[in-house]
């Protein structure tokens, strides 16, 4: 059959590099909104078309993100260019394998680096003859070269050469060392194609989401919208903007189980307990007013019911908070106690944000969260930054009145997934986890 689609300029663009002799390799995207998805997806249709009983991958961070997403706007193009389910292609929501009526197929596959699986042994011996990765700047370089080590399936056939697409917002990770400072420096490979596309260049696009765009945090801002690889964190930042954003969809170490617990101290504060397993936070919840007698009664429950020891059990003892800890009688967290091993922090709380910081910059630390509880981790990890950084003193991070003042709360989720790393360090000092 036919298929007659239109494309932006700037997709025209990628598509032209897609089909030539010497790329292999298309970054594309820069901003939210410049037709990234659409763009993998259609090439893939096409290719899968055109050439019969091809094999394609389609890949991102998480297999469920890309179901809920990139698998969507695959179901929005077949719609768009009337290609009918079972007719023209069928969907296999078991195995996740797209087949054509001609035998082509793609496979939708999970791209994250799991601390179980390091070397990505579960794409096996997989035998692709091209891959579209959406959102490649959420997986590491070493998922990308694995990948593109697995295009070889029936190149020589249809006379093709390895082709890997990339879509992907800003991030100050490899895909910005790799293909946008080479690009602007003009030192990037022949083999190599980057293309900055931004919601201004989508001419099919609502005319409201650019309006939405602006309305956003200065930094996603100037991300989302003006597609800013250079955007700029206050340099005391401790933790990496992508990062934070990242740790939704990471899996953490897993181990033993804890509960960590921020009590409330004021009237506009919350109480927030986190179930942990090991280094993966599985639950949230958060209180508005109540008891400590209720709040105890909660934890202990909790405690019950997912097995967890009393000594991976801590609440902050500073004001109220001492009250929960004598009932529970579990690991006091005292905000300004001495650091363990009288290492250069200012207390234990800094010693902790800065061991938090360092798990969630390494990918270590996975969150599960509703997206009210993202938001408000994603505001108060912003906040975690150190003070007086050019001062030769013990480390300290700004004081949590300054932190009031700016995000107009206490960050209570954030100090409760800051307590996790007490149990970070053994007796003696040392981390635990290096």
């Amino acid at each position: 059959m036919e298929i007659s689609p239109e494309f932006t300029n700037k997709q025209k663009q990628a598509l032209k590099y897609l089909v030539d002799d010497e790329t292999n390799e298309v970054l594309f995207g820069g901003a939210a909104g410049g037709g990234k998805s659409w763009l993998g997806v259609s090439w893939l249709i096409v290719q899968c078309f055109k050439y019969p009983k091809v094999r394609y991958l389609m890949g991102r961070s998480k297999l469920d993100a890309l179901k809920k997403t990139t698998l969507n706007t695959f179901f929005e193009v077949c719609n768009e260019w009337e290609l009918k389910a079972d007719t023209h292609y069928k969907f296999n929501a078991s195995s996740n394998v797209i087949t054509f009526y001609n035998g082509s197929e793609i496979l939708l596959k999970d791209l994250f680096l799991y601390p179980s699986d390091r070397n990505f042994d579960s794409l096996g011996s997989l035998e692709i003859t091209g891959a579209f990765i959406d959102e490649a700047n959420q997986i590491t370089e070493k998922a990308k070269n694995i990948v593109m080590s697995r295009i070889r399936y029936k190149l020589d056939k249809f006379k093709l050469i390895p082709k890997l697409l990339m879509t992907c917002n800003p991030a100050k990770n490899w895909v910005y060392t790799d293909y946008y400072k080479k690009s602007k420096d003009g030192t990037l490979e022949g083999y190599k194609k980057f293309i900055q596309s931004l919601v201004n260049d989508n001419d099919y696009i609502s005319k409201h989401y650019a309006t939405q765009l602006a309305k956003l945090d200065e930094v996603s801002k100037q991300r989302l919208l003006f597609g800013n690889w250079e955007y700029d964190i206050n340099s005391d930042n401790l933790i990496d903007y992508d990062s934070i954003l990242t740790m939704f969809d990471n899996i953490g170490i897993e181990g033993d189980k804890y509960i960590t617990c921020d009590v409330a101290r004021l009237g506009n504060d919350k109480s927030v307990v986190m179930l942990w397993n090991g280094l993966q936070v599985e639950y949230i919840k958060s209180f508005d007013k109540n008891t400590i007698t209720e709040l105890a009664q909660y934890i202990k429950d909790l405690q019950v019911k997912h097995r967890v020891n009393l000594k991976n059990i801590i609440a902050d003892s500073d004001g109220v908070g001492g009250g929960l800890a004598d009932i529970l009688r579990c690991v006091n967290f005292i905000n300004n106690a001495r650091p363990f091993n009288n290492e250069n922090y200012q207390n234990l709380k800094t010693q902790c944000y800065y061991k938090l910081s360092d798990l969630i910059n390494k990918a270590q630390i996975g969150v599960t969260a509703t997206m009210q509880e993202k938001n408000k981790l994603i505001e108060e990890l912003e906040q975690v930054r150190a003070k007086d950084i050019d001062k030769d003193t013990k480390l300290k991070l700004i004081p949590k009145d300054i932190v009031k003042t700016i995000i107009g709360r206490s960050p209570d989720y954030s100090d409760c997934l800051m307590m996790r790393c007490y149990f970070e360090f053994n007796k003696r000092g040392y981390y635990s986890i290096r």
